[in-house]
């Protein structure tokens, strides 16, 4: 490729660059000594956007940031533009290396590109950088369940806007492989999902305990919102998902005569959540998992003399709020006999409500410490509600 706006060195660094990229043999091309003195230098890679093999040019700028500019790997023309904008262009490769330098009196030479042959029928995907950070998740998105639920298409792609949700259940999913040992090793394990709405971690953690963890699982999902149960009954239906049901009422009217080994809960609304816990240790369930929602009760109660200072800025008063009420069920669960943390659920910049609340049965709690715990409880509740 050669082309009447640029020398016939940079026009054959540019093809070097493209047929590398479109064999998948190139590693990365380095752009140094640049004519505009605003930038240090520029990397080219070969990386998977969208999908898509794309050539990324990465602009090194003398004020410590960074520009970064997609190009399609067979748009020579634009790798042109780039490339005649530096005086020195290394090119490295799977099958070799190259080198252009242009001296200050514009005199152009290539050393090592008659060496270098690409063959696009033993590209090498290895070298196809991934554009968004990896890592491995315990789904992969080609789980039937997440394409009955709208999270990833028929070939198992997550779907761009459910890429938030796919990394929060992914996320719950380690959570329930931290505290799998707190479980019952042996039997039908009997799980509660309370509140459970669409039921997107109800469906995930019945699909790692039975296909990952080969266990059998009796689980309910309770939740008052009649279309959404039936939905649910019917993905679980089709599924062939058994030992999994929905059922349609009010969480505190619920009894179960199997006493659940895990109680979860996602996002329950305000004192919804009161009540996912206060039921989860009547049942004395080994581990309960819940991710508050909204925090409105405590909001509206406060009644802190000496917290006036922070009550009198709305937002700074429900962040107040917030963090005390579950610092407060946090409390009553440990005078319970549970041992209690709240965890990072997943990354606050996705989700607000990202707390989320572990606790785990103690084997032989000490009552001192549960009398200790409750009067800490009611002391802090004083406190905030000015009693």
């Amino acid at each position: 490729m050669e082309n009447k706006m640029f020398s016939h060195e940079i026009s054959e660094i540019s093809r070097i660059i493209c047929d590398a990229a479109e064999a998948g043999a190139l590693k990365k091309a380095v752009l140094s000594k640049p004519c505009d003195k605003e930038v240090k230098k520029a990397v080219i890679t070969l990386r998977l956007i969208g999908g898509r093999p794309m050539l990324q040019s990465e602009f090194f700028r003398t004020d410590n940031k960074a520009v970064h500019k997609n190009t399609e790997q067979n748009d020579a023309l634009t790798i042109c533009e780039i490339c005649s904008g530096y005086m020195q262009i290394n090119v490295i490769t799977s099958s070799g290396d190259c080198e252009y330098k242009r001296s200050k009196n514009g005199k152009e030479t290539i050393i090592g590109a008659g060496k270098m042959k690409f063959d696009a029928t033993e590209k090498n995907d290895a070298l196809i950088l991934k554009n968004d950070k990896e890592k491995n998740y315990i789904l992969s998105g080609n789980e039937d369940f997440l394409k009955y639920l709208g999270i990833s298409d028929e070939r198992g792609r997550v779907h761009d806007k459910k890429r938030p949700k796919f990394r929060q259940i992914n996320r719950f999913l380690e959570h329930i492989r931290d505290i799998e040992k707190h479980l019952p090793p042996e039997g039908v394990l009997r799980i509660c999902d309370l509140c459970c709405g669409k039921s997107y971690l109800s469906f995930a953690v019945y699909y790692y305990f039975t296909a990952l963890r080969g266990r059998e699982v009796s689980m309910t999902g309770v939740d008052l919102k009649s279309d959404v149960i039936e939905y649910c009954n019917s993905v679980a239906n089709a599924l062939d998902f058994k030992g999994l049901e929905f059922i349609c009422g009010d969480i505190m009217m619920y009894r179960t005569d199997v006493p659940p080994s895990l109680v979860i809960s996602l996002h329950a609304c305000d004192i919804a959540t009161d009540i996912v816990l206060e039921k989860a240790a009547e049942w004395r369930a080994p581990v309960i998992l819940s991710t508050p929602c909204c925090h409105h009760e405590l909001n509206h109660k406060l009644n802190c003399g000496a917290l006036s200072f922070i009550g009198e800025h709305s937002m700074l008063r429900q962040k107040l709020c917030d963090a005390a009420t579950d610092a407060l069920r946090l409390k009553l669960l440990e005078s319970k006999g549970y041992s209690c943390s709240a965890l990072e659920l997943i990354d606050p910049e996705e989700t607000p409500k990202n707390i989320m609340l572990r606790a785990v049965l103690k084997k032989n709690p000490s009552k001192h410490s549960m009398i200790e715990a409750r009067m800490e409880y009611e002391k802090a509740k004083k406190f905030l509600l000015g009693e």
